[in-house]
């Protein structure tokens, strides 16, 4: 295998001379290989460097990737805070928008950029540089497409959403809303596969970057469009979308005129039309399985909305997803950081690195994870006063914390494994292992626990995490089961595909 490896990597197009952004990281990743793999040294010896060089690539992957995430997150709650300060009906219209069409679309699109992640990021392992910019741009076709498809969808979310049993009053302010999300979806379409293009390259904190002085921007034209002109509902979802163009042009622009990727990106090409069923295979399964998820804790708000007290049940379930929203971010901040470090060990052909990356990246996570699981159990009696001031609420608050501190613990295990999938190109495993242990299992275990045994919503969230810690067993066994050499046998074989359907460039 190691013969095979060595031609794979005699063929890969190197640049001129080793790129600035991948030099120092590619010494420290040969330098891990290296060093686990030098069995003249005792393994007990070999871990303490090992760690500390993996600690440091993890968390300057992962710290960045979450200030973007959490920023974003920022943009929409500040977005929706602004419509409620209009009125009751413009709250609801905003919220529905934002976690009922918006979150459909957010999902799809981020779903089918995370094979761009899979992609980009073996070929940059394997320094076949030239290919990355191909990846970018067929990514950028299949979205773009996406986004028309979706607009549909929201020009048409009043009858939808009245259709979904929504009031028609709450509808028509919410399709209002929508409709000035619509230029949003093409932002994604450029935004997310811009965002994995550059982290395949552990190219993160310039995201960051623009991600914070976009929201500052975004929080000064909201106040003047909503307040001071007077635009109203479609003016907040305006500047959403006008936020999101921002960031999206900026990335691009930064991918452009860097010279961090000066070698990645050079120029548009016609080869970016080819190959795209292919693409979409990848995509459509990153994007199932990306939808599955977020649709699920989605269906348990659903679910406990028809309660025989969904007052309380929404409330207290609402302020539980919040704080578990928030840890959320970090774990997708560790879940992006898996996927980059085990795509570009796997492209690099470095299988010891991919599995200690993978055993690290995993313990770090739980370890936080834990940590804010042990917080919440501290404060259950409390917690929701930031939030509302009714006992009853805080009560059930308290009941509901136990399960949430499990959810967190899951959290800081299952994202970071789906991360490993997405490096590994495991997608539509995934997607399939998603729907039996959340729709199989997770859904109707919590209804049954819900409504049959009558437990409310204790009862349905304890179904669902049953359905989650399933998931989580599952994707354990498989990564532990996974042999690393195939895996990257695997990556050398699509990446050698590259070198068969090189076409000229538009432009230099």
């Amino acid at each position: 295998m190691q013969t095979k490896m060595g031609s794979s990597q005699e063929g890969a197009k190197d640049p001129p001379s080793s790129s600035p952004q991948s030099s120092e990281k590619t010494d420290k990743s040969s330098s891990l290989e290296s060093i686990l793999s030098d069995t003249s040294v005792p393994y007990l010896r070999r871990l303490g460097p090992a760690t500390r060089i993996e600690l440091k690539l993890l968390f300057n992957l992962a710290a960045p990737a979450v200030i973007v995430y959490v920023i974003n997150f920022l943009m929409g709650t500040s977005t929706q805070i602004f419509a409620g300060h209009l009125g009751n009906l413009e709250l609801a219209a905003a919220s529905l928008g934002n976690n009922g069409v918006q979150i459909f679309a957010l999902g799809l699109m981020l779903g089918m950029a995370s094979a761009v992640e899979t992609l980009c990021g073996q070929a940059y392992g394997a320094q076949k540089y030239e290919i990355l910019g191909i990846y970018l741009q067929r990514s950028t076709i299949l979205l773009t497409a996406t986004g028309v498809l979706l607009t549909l969808i929201y020009i048409f979310s009043k009858p939808i959403l009245i259709l979904l049993g929504q009031s028609p009053r709450i509808a028509s302010a919410a399709a209002f809303y929508v409709y000035g999300l619509i230029p949003q979806l093409f932002a994604y379409a450029i935004n997310y596969p811009v965002q994995k293009f550059l982290q395949s390259q552990n190219i993160v904190a310039p995201s960051a970057y623009i991600s914070m002085a976009t929201l500052a921007v975004h929080l000064l034209i909201s106040w003047l469009a909503v307040y001071k002109i007077g635009l109203g509902l479609l003016g907040a979802s305006l500047v959403l979308s006008l936020s999101w163009w921002i960031i999206a042009v900026a990335q691009f622009v930064y991918v452009v005129k860097s010279d961090r990727c000066k070698y990645s990106w050079v120029g548009f090409s016609l080869q970016a039309f080819s190959g795209l069923p292919e693409f979409f295979k990848l995509s459509a399964a990153s994007a199932v399985m990306m939808c599955l998820e977020t649709w699920y804790f989605q269906i348990l708000v659903l679910l406990a909305g028809l309660l025989e007290n969904p007052e309380v049940a929404l409330d207290s379930l609402a302020i539980c997803d919040t704080v578990s929203g928030w840890m959320f971010m970090i774990s997708v901040g560790f879940n992006a950081a898996a996927s980059i470090r085990v795509s570009n060990e796997l492209g690099a052909g470095h299988p010891k690195a991919v599995a200690f990356s993978v055993l690290m990246v995993t313990l770090v996570s739980l370890i936080i994870s834990v940590i804010g699981a042990m917080i919440v159990l501290a404060v259950r009696d409390v917690i929701s006063y930031a939030f509302t001031e009714g006992e009853i609420v805080a009560r059930a608050v308290s009941d509901l914390c136990p399960l949430l501190a499990l959810t967190l613990i899951l959290n800081g295990i299952q994202p970071v494994l789906s991360g490993v999938a997405v490096g590994c190109g495991w997608q539509a495993f995934v997607a399939y292992v998603n729907i039996g242990c959340y729709y199989v299992v997770g859904v109707p275990l919590g209804a049954l626990f819900g409504f049959y045994f009558k437990l409310g919503a204790k009862g349905i969230w304890s179904g669902m995490l049953g359905g989650l810690i399933i998931q989580t067993i599952v994707l354990m066994w498989t990564t532990y089961r996974t042999d690393w050499n195939k895996e990257v046998e695997e990556a050398m074989k699509r990446l050698n595909k590259w070198d068969d359907e090189k076409r000229p460039l538009l432009k230099d």
